[in-house]
């Protein structure tokens, strides 16, 4: 796909990715859904807007999400996140109380993320792309090897990472960070349906940031 490229140290930690059989495959596969008419979300140009946003060095933080939104105009590569001039999901709406309950920071008026990414927070969907209107329709393309490979580079060559793991999808990925060299905190999804199961409440935004500080790094200003 043209028109899409990591601008960071990303291209050189995710190398040999690109060259391995099963993403030679996920790329063919989205050339044919174009080439057949196909709307695909986001943009291609904005399918690695987490990786340019955050670099290798510069993450701390990893927010996982599943797939990206599959409404028009809302998806722009980053987990939770939607452009300014779109309405705020209910589920970051969520995220936006519990980030007013936990710090006292008053919800943006926007959905936009790019803030929280340009200060290391991966925010990372494990699926990268979607058909409009089709959750889940790209969920066995070669996606999630691809995130599952980068969560597994960050485990293994960073220390002090925060993993943000909010429901039961995201908490699968436990069994590739190490605990002993990173936190992971775990919640209930911050949809409507499941947000008052534990998501509210769970502090994850202060103890991120006191876990950098304990550890020397630059706090995120959510």
């Amino acid at each position: 796909m043209v028109g899409w490229a990591l601008t960071n140290d990303w291209s050189e930690k995710l190398g040999f990715v690109f060259k391995q059989d099963y993403y030679q495959h996920l790329l063919e596969f989205l050339e044919y859904e174009l080439a057949h008419n196909k709307t695909i979300y986001p943009p291609k140009d904005q399918i690695f807007n987490a990786f340019n946003l955050s670099s290798f060095h510069n993450t701390k933080v990893i927010i996982l999400g599943q797939d990206p939104y599959h409404n028009e105009a809302q998806a722009h590569g980053l987990s939770f996140s939607v452009p300014e001039g779109t309405s705020i999901p209910p589920s970051l709406k969520n995220i936006y109380q519990e980030l007013d309950s936990d710090l006292n920071i008053k919800p943006n008026k926007h959905g936009d993320l790019t803030h929280w990414a340009t200060q290391g927070v991966l925010l990372l969907n494990s699926v990268l792309t979607v058909e409009k209107n089709a959750p889940g329709s790209h969920a066995k393309s070669g996606w999630v090897d691809f995130t599952d490979t980068v969560i597994d580079i960050l485990n293994e060559q960073k220390q002090n990472l925060v993993f943000l793991l909010w429901g039961a999808y995201a908490q699968q990925k436990i069994e590739l960070i190490d605990q002993s060299k990173h936190l992971v905190l775990t919640a209930a999804h911050p949809s409507p349906f499941s947000a008052h199961k534990g998501f509210f409440g769970c502090k994850h935004f202060s103890q991120a940031n006191t876990y950098l500080k304990i550890h020397n790094l630059q706090q995120i200003n959510w």
